[in-house]
C-alpha cells in the first residue's frame, strides 16, 4: 500500500502542470501514475507543438480564458529553461468572399479573447509568408508560436522529481476504486486524500468507475500528417492555416514549421477505432466495435459529425489531401510532399444524452475526486493557466 495526499492519474501535460501548481502552493506527498514506460507516448507528446493564441474559442469558455494566458506562461517557461521556441506567428488565409465574412467574425472573436491579431492584405501577407495565398485579405496572429512538446514534458518531469515531493510511477495503470480513497492499480494499491483524473483519452472511463460523467463518452479521431521534403522547407516560414468552420473542433489541413525546421502538413481528422489506433490496425482492441457503433449513431443524428465523417476520410487519399494543402499556398507540387510517421489521436468528448460534441474543457468534482475531461486542443497551450484554475477552484 502506497499513501499520497494527492494521487494524479496521467503523466501528460495536464497531470504534470497540476502537480507543478500544487507544489507552488506548498502541497507535497504527490504521486503521479502513468501507464506507459515513459512520458509523451500519447497526445501530449504527439501534438504539433503549436502554442495557440486564443483566436478560435467561444468567448467566456474555459478554452478562451486560458489559451492566451497559457501561451504566455509556456513561453516564459521555455525561455527560463532554455527550451527552443519559434515565435513566428501564424497567418490564416481564405479562398472567397464568403470566407472573408467568416474571417472578419474570427477577428472580432480573437480581439474579444485578448489575442493580438491584425487583418492584412495580400501585400502584407507576402512579406510575412511569401508563399501563402489568400483572397484579398488574411489574418495575422502575433502570439502563435511553436515549441517542442516532448522536451517540455521531460523538463517538467525533472522539475517535479527534483523537489522530492512528487513520485512518478511509470508502468502503473489505474484499474478501479475501492471504498472512497483507495485506488487499485496493476502494481499496488494507493491510498489518497485527493484523487485527480488527468488521464486524457481514458478520463471518461476513469470517471465512470467513480459513477461520474456517465453521460459523457470520448470518441477518438486520428490525425495524420505529411511532410515537405527538406529541400522545400524554406517555402514556409511559420504557420499557414485555412479559415476554419468554428462550429467544428478541427482546424483543417495546415502548414507548420517545427523547431527543427521541418514543415508538416495536416492533420486529418478521421474517426479512429481505438484510443491508441495510431496505425492501420495498431491500437484496435475489444472496444473497437463499441466505437464503431457510436460513430454510426452520431453519423445519423448529429449533422456536424456527419459532415466530418463524410469529408475528412477523403484526405486519406493523397489527391484530396494535396488539393486541401494547395489552396493555402502559391507553390506546391505533389512530389514535394513525403510521408510522415507523425500521427496522433484526438479524444473528442461527446455528450451522449444530447448526441453533441462538447466544445470546451470539462471539470467534474465529487467529494475528494476531480475529473478533467476533454483535454483536447488547445489543452497543451492552456495547461499552465488551466492548472492554476483547477487548483484554485477544485482543491480544498
Amino acid at each position: 500500500m502506497k499513501k499520497a495526499d494527492f494521487l494524479i492519474v496521467g503523466g501528460g501535460i495536464t497531470g504534470l502542470t497540476i502537480a507543478r501548481e500544487l507544489i507552488k502552493r506548498g502541497y507535497e506527498n504527490i504521486i503521479i501514475i502513468e501507464k506507459e514506460n515513459s512520458l509523451a507516448k500519447h497526445a501530449s507528446g504527439r501534438n504539433s507543438g503549436v502554442l495557440h493564441a486564443g483566436i478560435y474559442y467561444a468567448p467566456d469558455s474555459l478554452k478562451a480564458k486560458f489559451c492566451l494566458k497559457g501561451n504566455f506562461l509556456m513561453r516564459e517557461y521555455c525561455k527560463e529553461r532554455g527550451l527552443p521556441i519559434l515565435e513566428t506567428g501564424k497567418v490564416i488565409v481564405i479562398r472567397n468572399e464568403r470566407e472573408a465574412e467568416t474571417l472578419k467574425g474570427l477577428y472580432k472573436r480573437a480581439i474579444r479573447n485578448g489575442a493580438r491579431v491584425e487583418l492584412i492584405d495580400e501585400r502584407q501577407l507576402s512579406k510575412i509568408e511569401p508563399n501563402a495565398k489568400t483572397y484579398k485579405m488574411g489574418l495575422y496572429s502575433y502570439y502563435t508560436a511553436v515549441v517542442d512538446p516532448k522536451r517540455i514534458l521531460n523538463s517538467l518531469y525533472e522539475d517535479l522529481a527534483s523537489t522530492g515531493k512528487v513520485k512518478i510511477f511509470m508502468n502503473t495503470k489505474f484499474k478501479d476504486i475501492k471504498q472512497s480513497s483507495i485506488a487499485l492499480t496493476d502494481r499496488y494499491n494507493i491510498e489518497f486524500d485527493i484523487f485527480i483524473n488527468a488521464a486524457g483519452a481514458y478520463a471518461d472511463k476513469i470517471a465512470h468507475s467513480f459513477g461520474l460523467g456517465l453521460n459523457y463518452k470520448l470518441i477518438p479521431f486520428k490525425g495524420t500528417y505529411k511532410r515537405l521534403k527538406k529541400e522545400k522547407s524554406h517555402l514556409i516560414r511559420g504557420n499557414i492555416y485555412p479559415v476554419p468552420d468554428i462550429r467544428n473542433p478541427f482546424l483543417g489541413v495546415h502548414f507548420t514549421k517545427d523547431i527543427r525546421g521541418d514543415v508538416y502538413l495536416g492533420p486529418t481528422a478521421i474517426p479512429a477505432f481505438g484510443r491508441e489506433n495510431y496505425g492501420i490496425t495498431e491500437g484496435i482492441d475489444k472496444e473497437a466495435m463499441d466505437i464503431f457503433i457510436e460513430d454510426v449513431i452520431l453519423f445519423f443524428v448529429n449533422p456536424r459529425f456527419r459532415e466530418i465523417a463524410l469529408q475528412e476520410p477523403r484526405k486519406y487519399m493523397f489527391n484530396f489531401f494535396y488539393k486541401d494543402a494547395k489552396k493555402l499556398v502559391k507553390r506546391l507540387l505533389p512530389e514535394w510532399i513525403e510521408p510522415s510517421d507523425r500521427v496522433g489521436i484526438r479524444p473528442q468528448l461527446v455528450d451522449w444524452e444530447k448526441k453533441e460534441l462538447v466544445m470546451d474543457f470539462v471539470v467534474i468534482k465529487d467529494g475528494n475526486t476531480i475529473h478533467i475531461l476533454n483535454t483536447i486542443s488547445p489543452a497543451f497551450t492552456s495547461s499552465m493557466a488551466f492548472a492554476k484554475f483547477v487548483v484554485n477552484n477544485y482543491v480544498q
